[in-house]
């Protein structure tokens, strides 16, 4: 019984010092108040609409039964691609047309390989071959039926749509 007094008492020193010291209280330093967070800013949910930019491309002219750029319409696809250059974001639809001699059929694949070499130019001179379409008119759209001004109808145009 001895050792169980003696533990007994030991315990209680124990408690009885644990209980008049205590446990160390934690420093607490005055600070400055947190400001609260910022409000969230307004997400748009579309990006900004890029600048509106004016376009006037002009069309090119081909030679009879050709579709090879001439130097005089090279010249051309120089300034309308300059323009193209300040709206990279513009969808332009390259079209082909013909004049009516020869049959549908050739004057639809005629119309095509003009357009396309427009195209290629332009991406030749450094425009981004995804800009662009090619679609051709053949002889659907005349400009004129004169047989005199047939060369006016020997043409590829340039639409825009952004």
């Amino acid at each position: 019984m001895k050792t169980a007094a003696k533990l007994l008492t030991v315990t209680l020193g124990v408690f009885l010092v644990l209980t008049m010291v205590g446990c160390p209280k934690k420093c607490v330093t005055p600070t400055e108040p947190v400001p609260p967070p910022p409000p969230p800013e307004e997400i748009s949910e579309t990006p900004p609409a890029p600048p509106r930019v004016e376009f006037n491309l002009a069309p090119i002219y081909f030679d009879f039964d050709k579709s090879d750029i001439r130097p005089g319409d090279a010249t051309i696809l120089q300034g309308n691609y300059d323009q193209l250059k300040k709206a990279p974001y513009a969808r332009v639809t390259i079209e082909g047309y013909c004049d009516p001699i020869g049959t549908a059929e050739y004057n639809m694949a005629l119309g095509m390989r003009r357009a396309e070499s427009a195209k290629a130019y332009l991406v030749k001179l450094g425009a981004d071959m995804s800009m662009f379409s090619t679609i051709s008119y053949g002889e659907e759209k005349l400009v004129t039926t004169d047989r005199t001004k047939y060369e006016l109808n020997r043409r590829c145009e340039f639409k825009v749509s952004e």
